[in-house]
């Protein structure tokens, strides 16, 4: 009985701890955008040149006011009773503390950069540019962020959890804003090399300005990106929120740039060989932002193909599957939309330069994204064995299919629709084959990459049936103790396993330690000394320590754990 009540206790205890640290973490957010907001206003006003400060806007400055010498000093008071209790590595380590960290601060680097960028680039052309006020939301932001950003590398009250978040946020926020910008600055200057000066409108402003303000962005956002990436340490991180945002962004983002402005650059070369109606400047129109948006694209795509290549065999695996994803969705749609400008030349022979454009944007489409989709899926080199398997791959395979067979279930209910319209209503609204063309190509090409990734799907669940069991690796959770960076250990340990690794390191890892991908000098061998180690063990939770090196290389110890069941029926881990 005294247990229960103690366990009831303890869990009303947890959960008020947690609602109070709910509490206190939302007032603080709130104080200090509160503060911020007013302090930024009253710097505004002071920047101001030959205005009084309270003008005629009583309203404003009364707000101003009230927010900074009310709200500034209740978040001045709250925070340092935050930090004080940081004192605790509890505190430290509760998500609370770390989700305030990472969201403040992402707040206030895209206020401050922001700011600060749209206050230089309102200078180039301008005859009176308005800085005040984005320099004070940008004095008053970055004032926040340098304080938080002091608080996430403090040596002792660092959060303990997702000490990652800032870097990622900041890393994908300059490489978004920079990526943008220097699609615009590079686009703009191909328009003018490409259509000349008269693209331009006359008497507003010259040719190079929009250029230069959008290089200022494409300038402070690369240097954002740099600053946490490589000077913040965000490509050390060996985390899944950096893959995460590696794949994401650098990857997915990046390919779909690449792809969409190599499309275009396609489909203006086929027009002007094939489809030269309308005048020339509508014709080169989008040719300089879609060469940028390709260039660009593909270059932020190569570095973090490079980059992901020195992570875990599941990141590449992954940069891989998007890669070829990208590029069969763009190859899809180019077929889909080949099949329907085929289907409108047959109604109608005599078709005008609609269908023919509407076939060269596909054949566009298909001729980019088919070679890529090749290089990146191999289908020549399909795996052979249960072995080469990756249970990433059979995932990618399932997402295609069903995705794919979702589009062709839209695409024939509308076709069914087109078709009784056609019966019930009036019939000169076309023929039966020009009202279906649209969705009846999007069924084909849907229908063909969901029969082919279903049967790969079935090829491959054919060959994991027959697949002997493997003997010996039953464990679920490995417990790795070592001094070192076991990054390609505990990899290797979930390739062959499929346990679930969890890393801890010896405080005092000695002189010898070795190195960050995790196999020491002299041992090459140690990955396969592990395995060997860990294949007659059937437990599900097994204790894996490896000692220092020694002259006859480093101690292996894997210790069995089993599950028992306490008085209270809570279980406990026993060697």
């Amino acid at each position: 009985m005294n247990a229960r009540v103690s366990t009831k206790v303890s869990t009303a205890g947890s959960a008020q701890l947690t609602l109070r640290r709910l509490i206190l973490y939302a007032l603080l957010i709130a104080l200090v955008v509160i503060g911020a907001v007013g302090l930024s206003g009253l710097v505004e006003r002071l920047l101001s040149t030959g205005a009084v400060v309270a003008s005629n806007d009583v309203a404003g400055l009364a707000r101003s006011l009230a927010f900074t010498l009310i709200g500034g000093p209740l978040a001045a008071i709250l925070w340092w009773v935050v930090w004080k209790r940081l004192d605790d590595p509890m505190e430290r380590a509760s998500a609370g503390w770390s989700l305030y960290l990472a969201g403040v601060y992402a707040v206030s680097l895209i206020a401050s950069v922001t700011a600060f960028l749209g206050m230089a680039a309102s200078f180039i052309g301008a005859r009176e540019p308005q800085w005040s006020s984005p320099l004070s939301i940008g004095i008053a932001w970055a004032g926040i962020w340098i304080w938080h950003h002091w608080m996430w590398r403090h040596p002792i009250k660092h959060p303990a959890n997702l000490n990652d978040v800032p870097a990622v946020i900041g890393s994908v926020f300059g490489l978004l804003v920079g990526a943008v910008a220097a699609i615009s600055a590079l686009g703009g200057l191909l328009d003018v090399a490409i259509l000349g000066y008269t693209s331009l409108t006359p008497g507003v402003e010259t040719w190079w300005q929009p250029i230069l303000r959008a290089l200022v962005w494409a300038i402070g956002g690369s240097t954002v990106w740099w600053w946490h990436w490589f000077r913040g340490g965000g490509r050390k991180l060996r985390t899944a929120l950096v893959d995460v945002a590696l794949i994401g962004v650098g990857i997915f983002a990046a390919g779909i740039t690449a792809l969409a402005g190599a499309s275009v650059v396609g489909f203006v070369l086929l027009r002007m060989a094939f489809d030269r109606e309308g005048p020339m400047s509508e014709l080169l129109g989008p040719l300089g932002t879609a060469i940028a948006a390709a260039a660009v694209g593909a270059l932020v795509w190569r570095y973090h193909r490079v980059s992901g290549a020195h992570r875990s065999v599941a990141t590449r695996r992954a940069s891989r599957l998007v890669t070829s994803g990208v590029a069969l969705a763009a190859a899809a749609s180019g077929l889909g939309v080949i099949i329907n400008a085929t289907f409108a030349i047959a109604v109608s022979p005599l078709a005008g330069g609609g269908t023919r454009t509407l076939l060269l944007g596909g054949i566009s489409s298909l001729v980019v994204g088919g070679p890529i989709w090749w290089q990146a899926w191999k289908p020549g080199r399909q795996p052979q064995t249960a072995d080469t398997l990756p249970q990433a791959r059979r995932v990618y395979l399932i997402v295609f299919f069903g995705i794919s067979a979702v589009v062709a279930l839209i695409a024939l209910l509308v076709i069914g629709y087109r078709i009784f319209e056609y019966l019930l209503g009036d019939v000169t609204g076309g023929s039966l084959l020009d009202r279906t063309r649209a969705p009846l190509g999007l069924l084909v090409a849907a229908g063909l990459v969901s029969a082919y990734h279903f049967a790969l799907w079935r090829r491959e669940h054919a060959l994991l049936a027959v697949a002997p069991p493997v003997q010996g690796h039953t464990g679920r959770q490995v417990t790795l103790v070592t001094a070192s960076h076991p990054d390609r250990l505990s990899q290797a340990i979930t390739d062959a396993t499929g346990a679930k690794v969890t890393v801890w390191r010896r405080a005092q890892p000695g002189p010898e330690a070795p190195p960050a991908e995790g196999i020491p000098p002299g041992e090459p061998e140690l990955v396969g000394r592990v395995l060997n180690a860990l294949a007659g063990v059937a437990a599900k939770n097994i204790l894996l320590v490896i000692g220092p090196p020694a002259a006859q290389g480093a101690r292996i110890d894997v210790i069995p754990l089993v599950q028992q069941e306490d008085r209270n029926n809570a279980p406990v881990s026993e060697r």
